[in-house]
C-alpha cells in the first residue's frame, strides 16, 4: 500500500505538470514530505537526503556563467557574426541557425537558454528574408535541442547524473551524439521535405534592422576567454582522469566575470532558469522517495506489462515522448523514467534470449522525450511562436508545430525501435 501512495504522488505530479502552471518541483517536494514523513513514517532527514545537492550546484553554476554571457551581449554578438557567414544565401540561413543553436547549446547554455536567445533573432531574420516561419522554427529549435544532452549542458548534466545512478555512467558522449544525430536527421529531413530546398535559389541582401555592425568589445572578449578557460579546464581534468566539478568551475568563472565587472551580476542571477532547476530537483527528490518505499519497483512493473523484449526501446520512446509533449522533459519525464531502466531490463529479459541492452533503453527514453520538444506546448516551440511578428502567421505556424511535435512521438518510437 505504501508503494501505491508514493507512486500516486508521482502520478499526481506528472498530471499537474501537464495541466497547470504550478511548478511541479515545488509540488513534488511537498508530496515527498507528506508521503515520506506522515504516511511512510520516515525521518525528515531521510526524505531530504533525496534532494540532489550536487546536481543543484552544477546547474546553478553553469546557468549563472552563461546568463552573464547572455546579459552582456556576448552570445548575441556571436549569433550576429554567424549570420554574416551566409553571405546572402537565403537557404543557408536556417541551416546556419541549426548549427549555431547546436554549437551554443552544446557549449554550456543548453537547449532552453539557447532557444530563448536565438529563437527571436531567427524568426526576425526569417520575416525579413521571406523564409517560412515553420521552416526556420524547426531548424533553430532542433538545433538547440540537438545540443541538450552535451556533457556540460544543464539537461546533459541531469541525464548524466541519472545514468550514473542506474549504473550507466561513462556513456555521456554516446548519449549526446545519439540525440544530436536524431535531431539533425529530423530537422534536415523536414527542412527539405517542406520546401527548404527552394530557398537556395534566392538571395537575402540584409537590411539596416539586422544590426550587424556591432563589434566585439573588451567585455565580450573577456567573457569568451573566461568561458573558454573553464571549458579547457574541464577537458584537461577529464583527460587526466580527475573528478570534474563542473558546477564549481562554472561558479569560479562567474566570480571572475563579476569581479572584472564585464556583466551585471545581479541581473544575471535573476535571469537564471530557476523554474526548471527547482523542477528537476523537486521531482528527483520525490523519485528518491519512491525508491525507498517500493513505488519505483511498482512503476517499473506497470511499464513492463505493456512492453516486450523486442518492442521495449520503441515503447519507452513512445511513452516518454507522449508525456514530454505536455510536460518538462528534463524536469519531470527523464527523472521519473530513467530510474526504471534496470528494473525493466531485469523483468523483460527471458531465459535463453539475448540480453536487453540497458543503454539502448535509456537512450530511447532520452531521444524519444527530446524529439517532441518542438511542439508549441514545450518551451522551444513556444519561444519560436512568440517571436513571430506577423499575426497572420501565428496560428498556421502553431498548428504546424503542434502536428510536428505530435508526429515526433511516432517518428521517435519507430527510430528507436529500428536503431536502438
Amino acid at each position: 500500500m505504501l508503494a501505491w501512495f508514493s507512486l500516486g504522488a508521482l502520478v499526481v505530479a506528472m498530471i499537474v505538470s501537464c495541466t497547470t502552471q504550478l511548478n511541479v518541483g515545488v509540488l513534488a517536494i511537498a508530496l515527498a514530505w507528506i508521503v515520506g514523513v506522515y504516511i511512510a513514517g520516515l525521518p525528515a532527514s531521510d526524505v531530504l537526503a533525496g534532494f540532489p545537492r550536487d546536481l543543484f550546484v552544477t546547474l546553478a553554476g553553469v546557468t549563472l556563467l552563461f546568463a552573464q554571457a547572455q546579459v552582456n551581449g556576448t552570445l548575441d554578438r556571436l549569433a550576429h557574426a554567424a549570420v554574416r557567414l551566409c553571405r546572402g544565401n537565403t537557404g543557408l540561413i536556417p541551416v546556419m541557425f541549426f548549427f549555431l543553436g547546436s554549437v551554443i547549446a552544446s557549449a554550456g547554455p543548453g537547449n532552453v537558454s539557447t532557444a530563448a536567445m536565438l529563437g527571436p533573432m531567427a524568426m526576425s531574420v526569417a520575416a525579413r528574408a521571406a523564409i517560412p516561419p515553420f521552416l526556420m522554427a524547426i531548424m533553430v529549435g532542433n538545433g538547440a535541442q540537438s545540443g541538450s544532452l552535451s556533457p556540460i549542458a544543464p539537461t546533459g548534466l541531469i541525464v548524466h547524473g541519472l545514468m550514473i545512478k542506474i549504473g550507466l555512467g561513462g556513456h555521456d558522449i554516446y548519449t549526446f551524439v545519439a540525440n544530436l544525430t536524431a535531431h539533425a536527421i529530423v530537422a534536415f529531413a523536414g527542412y527539405f521535405l517542406f520546401g527548404g530546398w527552394k530557398l537556395f535559389g534566392t538571395v537575402y541582401a540584409g537590411s539596416p534592422e539586422d544590426d550587424h555592425t556591432r563589434g566585439f568589445k573588451a567585455a565580450h572578449w573577456i567573457t569568451v576567454a573566461v568561458i573558454g578557460a573553464v571549458l579547457a579546464f574541464l577537458v584537461v581534468m577529464s583527460l587526466l582522469g580527475k573528478r570534474v566539478e563542473v558546477g564549481m568551475a562554472a561558479f569560479t568563472g562567474a566570480v571572475v566575470l563579476a569581479a572584472l565587472r564585464v556583466a551585471d551580476h545581479e541581473q544575471s542571477i535573476r535571469r537564471m532558469p530557476w523554474t526548471p532547476i527547482l523542477m528537476v530537483c523537486g521531482v528527483s527528490m520525490l523519485v528518491g522517495l519512491l525508491d525507498k518505499t517500493g513505488g519505483l519497483a511498482l512503476f517499473t512493473d506497470l511499464l513492463a506489462k505493456f512492453a516486450s523484449p523486442g518492442t521495449l526501446t520503441g515503447f519507452v520512446a513512445l511513452v516518454t515522448g507522449v508525456i514530454s509533449v505536455y510536460s518538462s522533459t528534463s524536469g519531470v519525464v527523464l527523472p521519473a523514467f530513467l530510474p526504471t531502466v534496470p528494473g525493466l531490463v531485469m523483468r523483460l529479459t527471458m531465459p535463453g534470449m539475448a540480453p536487453i541492452d540497458p543503454l539502448s533503453v535509456a537512450t530511447s527514453m532520452n531521444v524519444g522525450a527530446h524529439l517532441v520538444d518542438m511542439s508549441p506546448l514545450s518551451t522551444t516551440g513556444a519561444v519560436c511562436i512568440a517571436a513571430i511578428a506577423d499575426p497572420a502567421q501565428v496560428r498556421p505556424t502553431y498548428n504546424k508545430l503542434l502536428a510536428w511535435g505530435m508526429s515526433m512521438t511516432i517518428v521517435g518510437a519507430i527510430g528507436c525501435y529500428l536503431f536502438f
